[in-house]
């Protein structure tokens, strides 16, 4: 079941995140990805990452993050012969995957209208910052600028400190999902009909559509969202709380998680205060009950307050840094990370995330690691039907 999509094959021309992403999710599926690339530089994220050595060899740990289970062939979409080995590829693709800009890939001669005509089955996805439609559809788009522009920094943050970006790429992870999830729709439609179709992801409209809550009490409720740092703003007590050892997150929604709450920190009265006896009543005097909780947790550090929460009902985590949370049982028993022991070019193991989620009690994974600069460039031609001779000629004239 991990292998669903087995049959398909996907032409990966992105670059960087949002879509070397969605295509990571599809490989994970079973998908033959082909990753499509700029002779001699590759995709960008090959020179990103923690470690310089790895980004000098262009195989940076950006790139090994989002490109395990692809293949790579180097492509000078420019020259007319490159072009013609996309269209012989597009023949045997199901999906073709681009995050350039909009009218890049027209300008090329390689849009969605030629390539169809090549294969009318095509899946053609692509992922820009705006769409490729609206007057904003040609400006530039990185995830920070999506973060800013989606409103997603605007409450992030406390009062004080918003607005913050959030810390890692949202954005761009975000609009790499919407088109995994809009490919793999497209394929099963396609069973039926038997026609390819143009998806257009835009990233900004791919996070708003996550921001469903918020989105909402503004448009239905008239309410301008905030920030509240880490308070919840639907419940009170819900949100950080500090302990007597690092910060405890709190999720206590319900009446009767509330009256549980009372009867840990050993403070029934709580539940009959008026001031905090009904939903609406804890949200007005917030901090008052929050002054009231970090009193009592400061005897005991989260960890002891996170297991006693739970064990009454009442939804607690422990804040915890990014190492602790790989290192939790919970995670490593269900083998969410993948590790490759020989990766070319790299000396050491890579370890890698998987996707979230398992199927049949299975974690999806892939066969191969990340693929070094090109490294299945004749393969792959000579799969095509392209010669020893053609291939050798091809590399002397830098089309791949």
């Amino acid at each position: 079941m991990s292998r669903m999509l087995s049959k398909f094959r996907v032409l990966d021309l992105t670059n960087v995140l949002a879509g070397p992403f969605a295509c990571h999710q599809l490989a994970h599926m079973g998908a033959d990805v082909i990753k499509v690339e700029v002779p001699g530089s590759g995709d960008l994220a090959r020179q990103l990452g923690a470690d310089p050595e790895l980004n000098a060899r262009k195989i940076g740990v950006s790139f090994l993050a989002q490109n395990t289970g692809k293949r790579s062939m180097t492509l000078n979409l420019k020259d007319p012969e490159g072009k013609a080995v996309l269209k012989a590829l597009v023949k045997t693709a199901d999906v073709l995957v681009e995050n350039f800009r909009p009218g890049v890939m027209k300008r090329l001669g390689l849009d969605y209208d030629v390539l169809k005509a090549e294969n009318p089955a095509l899946i053609y996805c692509a992922i820009s910052g705006y769409g490729a439609e609206g007057p904003m559809k040609n400006l530039p788009a990185y995830d920070q600028i999506i973060q800013g522009m989606s409103g997603v920094m605007s409450i992030t943050g406390s009062e004080e400190s918003a607005p913050l970006r959030v810390g890692y790429p949202i954005a761009d992870t975000l609009g790499g999902m919407t088109a995994a999830f809009a490919i793999s729709t497209a394929l099963a439609g396609r069973s039926q009909s038997g026609e390819g179709c143009f998806i257009d992801v835009s990233m900004l409209e791919s996070t708003l559509a996550t921001m469903g809550w918020v989105v909402s009490n503004y448009l239905i409720a008239g309410k301008t969202p905030v920030p509240m740092g880490n308070d919840n703003f639907t419940a009170s007590p819900s949100g950080a709380f500090k302990t007597g050892e690092g910060l405890i997150n709190i999720a206590a929604n319900k009446q009767e998680q509330f009256e549980s709450v009372c009867e840990v920190i050993g403070k029934p009265e709580l539940k009959t205060d008026v001031r905090f006896s009904e939903r609406q009543a804890r949200l007005q005097n917030r901090k008052a009950l929050t002054e009231i909780l970090e009193a009592a947790f400061a005897s005991h550090p989260a960890e002891h307050w996170e297991t006693v929460l739970n064990q009454h009902g009442v939804p607690a985590g422990r804040v915890m840094s990014v190492p602790e949370a790989l290192d939790l049982p919970q995670v490593k028993q269900r083998e969410f990370e993948a590790v490759f022991d020989d990766v070319d070019g790299v000396e050491q193991p890579v370890h890698v995330a998987r996707p979230g989620f398992l199927v049949d009690g299975k974690r999806p994974e892939v066969g191969c690691p990340p693929p070094a600069l090109g490294a299945d460039s004749k393969a792959i031609l000579h799969d095509l039907g392209y010669s020893h001779a053609d291939i050798e000629q091809l590399a002397e004239r830098g089309v791949i």
